[in-house]
């Protein structure tokens, strides 16, 4: 039995957003392993705007474009959340969540499926098709992500182009024409395509890119990542919270930062902000620079040498020296 989740706008400008959860219907082929993709909701997320700009769209498909495919790309640096934002959709909604990464490696029978022999039993062989990753959560309920869409050869590009436009459909090697349904949803994930050493990414195919609604995921603000902090950390003391959303968001300014001579090449992403620091402090905890002590062992390893000088510009700029700890009330 459908419930109804209510999507509130942090910026306080729209009206709160309500919608049914998905009910999966018990006669798909795959219904118990389906199940098993239902993501939790994480308790600690802070939605920056983003939930609700995806509810404002589901709300419109629902009552007026059923028929119409809008399928939207979420367009960020690495680190700024876009895959997570897509998992607690799915969560608040209660759609099964599949995540597909299209890397350079992946081909198109890897995702559409392919023919292959199985043995009859008897001695011999036969031929069985077997369904490669997106038409395997085409065939039932899901919110498919379809991550890092610029990494993905050519051939896999035009495999889906069928299935993103008007037609909503795939047609199958085998001969079976798959077709989108009513509640399946397509969303996928992108890096900026720039100078940014992005392995492996490229310009989207404009054909390609014409499918999709692209919307952009910057970078958290100070007082986003103060609030993500505190939601995560009640007992973080405010000072160390200040200071690490600062230095974030001070190196974030030199990543995204048009003048070479003081632009870095790696952002400081939410995995280290939320998960390496907070876990260094409590492990330096009795260090006499705690915050100092977790940014030379787990924020400086992942830089690449040619930043660290500047990473350390922006630690003598920002901090100098960290609060005195212990980092955590308790």
């Amino acid at each position: 039995m459908s419930e109804t989740v209510t999507f509130t706008d942090p910026t306080g400008e729209g009206k709160p957003i309500e919608l049914e959860t998905v009910t999966v219907p018990k006669d798909i082929a795959d219904y118990e392993q389906r199940m098993e993709h239902l993501p939790k909701a994480d308790p600690h997320y802070v939605d920056l705007g983003m939930l609700y700009r995806l509810a404002q769209l589901e709300k419109v498909r629902r009552e007026r474009f059923q028929e119409i495919p809008l399928h939207t790309a979420l367009r960020g640096h690495m680190g700024t959340g876009k895959d997570h934002d897509l998992e607690q959709f799915a969560a608040l909604l209660k759609i099964p969540y599949y995540r597909i990464p299209l890397t350079g490696e992946v081909r198109d029978i890897t995702l559409i499926g392919s023919v292959k022999l199985h043995g009859d039993g008897k001695g011999g062989t036969e031929s069985r098709w077997e369904d490669g990753d997106i038409t395997r959560a085409l065939r039932g309920t899901a919110l498919i992500n379809l991550s890092e869409l610029n990494a993905a050869g050519a051939e896999t590009l035009f495999a889906l182009h069928g299935l993103l436009d008007k037609h909503q459909s795939i047609s199958l090697p085998h001969g079976e024409v798959l077709r989108l349904r009513k509640d399946v949803r397509i969303f996928g994930t992108l890096n900026p395509t720039d100078l940014r050493d992005y392995a492996g990414t490229q310009t989207l195919n404009k054909a390609f890119a014409d499918r999709w609604i692209i919307w952009e995921k910057d970078f958290p603000v100070e007082d986003e990542l103060k609030a993500m902090l505190d939601r995560r950390y009640p007992t973080m003391k405010p000072d160390f919270v200040d200071l690490i959303a600062r230095l974030a968001v001070e190196v974030n300014q030199s990543f995204t930062s048009t003048d070479a001579r003081t632009r870095v090449e790696t952002p400081m992403s939410l995995r280290t902000v939320l998960d390496r620091i907070p876990a260094a402090l409590h492990i330096y905890a009795e260090s006499e620079d705690p915050l100092r002590r977790a940014w030379v062992e787990f924020v400086l390893p992942h830089i690449e040498p040619f930043d660290r000088d500047h990473y350390e510009t922006v630690w003598a700029a920002v901090a100098r020296r960290g609060p005195s700890g212990p980092p955590f009330k308790s």
